[in-house]
C-alpha cells in the first residue's frame, strides 16, 4: 500500500491498532500513569496520543495563556444578592468552562498544603499499596483510578493523569477506609 501523507500513514497504523486491548492492558495493571513512569517507559503509549484530526493547528501552544473564571466567595453568607450573584457565576462557569478557581473560601492554607502533601505521599507509595484502592466502582468512597472516562468511545485519547477521590459528603468514609498517607 502506498502512503502519500503523514495522515494516511497514521490512518493505516490506527487500522491495525487495537485501542481497546491496550486500554484494558493499561487498566489491568492498576498502576496508572505513575506506574508507567516508575517502570521507566521511553515512549508515550498510543492510547495517550491524540489523533491528528483532534489536534489544534496553533504553532504556539506552549505560549498560550488561558484566562478562566475565578469566583470570589467573599460575602456569600452575608448578603442574599451577593449569594445569588455568586451562584450565577458558578452556574455560568460550570456550563461554559466545566471548571473554575475559587478564592476567599475560608480554608486555611495550612490545610490545603497538608492535603497536597498527603496526595503526594499516596502516589509515591509502592504500587501494591495503591492497588487496593484502584477501582472503577463509582459507589466506593475512596477511589484511585486513572482516567474515569478511559473506556468512553467519545474520548479520542486517554488523559495523562491519575486520580484519588475521597467522597466526603453526605456520608464520609471512616478513618479506616482512607489510605494511610491520607489519614
Amino acid at each position: 500500500m502506498a502512503v502519500s501523507s503523514a495522515d494516511d500513514f497514521q490512518s493505516t497504523v490506527q487500522k491495525s491498532y487495537d485501542r481497546m486491548s491496550e486500554l484494558k492492558a493499561f487498566d489491568d495493571t492498576k498502576a496508572g500513569v505513575k506506574g508507567l513512569v516508575d517502570a521507566g517507559i521511553n515512549n508515550v503509549p498510543q492510547i495517550f496520543i491524540l489523533p491528528p484530526k483532534n489536534r489544534t493547528e496553533s504553532s504556539d501552544n506552549c505560549g498560550t495563556q488561558f484566562i478562566f473564571p475565578v469566583i470570589d466567595l467573599e460575602g456569600i453568607d452575608k448578603d442574599p444578592i451577593k449569594h445569588k450573584e455568586i451562584v450565577d457565576k458558578v452556574r455560568d462557569a460550570s456550563e461554559t468552562w466545566g471548571f473554575f478557581q475559587v478564592v476567599n473560601h475560608g480554608i486555611p492554607t495550612s490545610v490545603l498544603e497538608e492535603m497536597l502533601q498527603a496526595i503526594r505521599q499516596f502516589f509515591e507509595q509502592d504500587v501494591e499499596v495503591k492497588k487496593q484502592y484502584y477501582t472503577r466502582d463509582g459507589t466506593k468512597k475512596v477511589i484511585h483510578t486513572s482516567n474515569f472516562d478511559l473506556y468512553s468511545p467519545t474520548v479520542p485519547a486517554a488523559n495523562w493523569r491519575d486520580t484519588l477521590y475521597c467522597l466526603m459528603a453526605p456520608d464520609p468514609p471512616s478513618p479506616e477506609e482512607l489510605p494511610t498517607a491520607c489519614g
